[in-house]
């Protein structure tokens, strides 16, 4: 799985900038740098350097100057991937780029695939697998909860919650197994209410990693929250005031909106991703009446449902449509948004005001279109789910592969309980240890494949 070419690749995002840095990695990497790399300063190579030094110099084609550089030496084993590295930050012209690459490959180096430094530090000892697609997931973090997640993660936060797991079921089907060794003399090597209290921690704890996926999706991929509302109360205004563009049309037309908007935006770090869907009310237009379906369809995908509601209507058509969500949601968070309240009727903000509201529920009374109270409006939104209380060192699961593993390794942990409630014997109970074990080091790729391998890495992008 690891040859021993050394690799190359730009390091840094495609296109001009400030600077760039290219990156080698292998066994001949300080030797090809050395090829194309002089020090005016001190005059000696790379290969004389001492590791984690910075060296400034220039790079040459031959009599052809190329470009002033500086050069970072690392050695093996302490670099990212293990091995001998340099990077070599350069000004960041393409030209200037591809250049100092193309140069590199002429002295004996390749073009990396993607994610094949953090692919060697893994196959090298550096990371397991967890942290290696940790590392994709903190460059593709784009909100406060996500990055958080991601770096403990890469430091190492969930692979050490599944090795303690694996090491407390490790001992425990040594000793099972030493029993089948010994059937004949029928002895107990293995506690069973010991191994059942272990059993019973294991299981508890897998649950939670597997419960917390869900949250997990949310933070990766944003909070969804569903607009939803009669027509014309301000849903596309709302939606364009909380995007600060304007993404949706704005009529006095009803039905105006007939398909689901989409837009992801990210508001004091926190990623929402805001569905405005078509207003509901009776139509015979057969378009208008499928928009307003998908409009239902939404709320079962939010986490939070931002029902807005016109403020110049009587509170007695305002309270029928609340009623009528409530029917349709489950556990979502419900948002009353009361907009237009700065024409509203005042015997319908009293009666609002004065309306009981269930435990998931809040009330905000905004106006979108002049952006009044939009502030305490995200407020509500970052409360129902609660992403600013998530702690440096909390394990959360964001990745679908992990899922399914844990889901996998829960279902056999849940075997084995059954089974020590049965009184099964023991070669039974292994089967279903060794089974969660499988699934468990599936994660860190203590067990892994080729293909799966190749299915990880080949998301990341080149130079990382």
């Amino acid at each position: 799985m690891l040859d021993q070419l050394t690799i190359c690749a730009i390091a840094t995002s495609p296109g001009m900038g400030a600077i760039a840095t290219i990156r080698l990695s292998g066994e001949k990497a300080i030797e090809m740098a050395d090829a194309v790399f002089q020090s005016p300063k001190s005059g000696k190579k790379l290969a004389d350097q001492n590791p984690n030094t910075l060296h400034f110099g220039s790079i040459s084609d031959g009599n052809e100057l190329i470009d002033e550089v500086v050069v970072s030496v690392f050695r093996a084993p302490h670099s990212f991937t293990g091995e001998d590295v340099i990077e070599i930050t350069c000004h960041g012209s393409v030209y200037i780029q591809q250049r100092i690459l193309q140069l590199l490959i002429t002295k004996g180096a390749r073009m990396a695939r993607p994610g094949e430094f953090t692919q060697r530090a893994f196959l090298n000892g550096k990371m397991d697998l967890s942290q290696a697609e940790a590392v994709a997931d903190l460059i593709a973090s784009t909100n406060r909860a996500a990055q958080k997640v991601a770096i403990n993660q890469m430091r190492g936060g969930f692979s050490l919650e599944l090795s303690n797991l694996r090491g407390e079921l490790l001992h425990f089907i040594a000793m099972i197994e030493l029993e089948l060794d010994f059937s004949e003399e029928d002895v107990e090597f293995a506690d069973r209410d010991q191994l059942k209290k272990l059993v019973s921690k294991i299981e508890e704890i897998l649950r939670k990693l597997k419960n917390s996926f869900q949250l997990g999706n949310v933070i990766k991929n944003g909070i969804p929250v569903a607009i939803i509302g009669d027509t014309n109360v301000g849903k596309s205004t709302l939606l364009n005031a909380l995007l600060n563009e304007e993404k949706a049309i704005v009529s006095d037309i009803h039905g105006t909106t007939r398909d689901v908007i989409e837009d992801v935006v990210n508001i004091h770090g926190t990623a929402f991703r805001f569905f405005d869907t078509a207003g509901i009310r009776e139509t015979t237009d057969k378009i208008e009446t499928l928009g307003i379906e998908r409009s239902y369809s939404k709320l079962d995908l939010a986490t939070v449902v931002i029902l807005v509601i016109d403020t110049q209507n009587e509170f007695e058509v305002i309270q029928a449509r609340i009623a009528k969500i409530r029917e349709r949601i489950y556990d979502q968070h419900l948002i009353i948004a009361a907009n237009k309240v700065d024409r509203g009727l005042p015997k319908t903000i009293t009666e609002l005001k004065k309306m009981p509201l269930l435990a998931n529920e809040k009330l905000v009374f905004i106006a979108a279109k002049q952006k009044t109270n939009l502030d305490l409006l995200i407020s509500e939104m970052q409360h129902a789910v609660s992403l600013g209380s998530i702690s440096e060192d909390a394990v959360i699961v964001t990745n679908v592969r992990h899922f399914e593993a844990l889901t996998m390794a829960h279902e056999s942990i849940e075997r084995v309980l059954v089974g020590l409630e049965n009184k099964i014997t023991g070669d039974f109970l292994a089967q279903d240890i060794r089974e969660c074990l499988h699934y468990l080091g599936e994660i860190t790729g203590e067990i892994s494949n080729d293909e799966i391998l190749g299915h990880i890495f080949k998301n990341f992008c080149i130079g990382k």
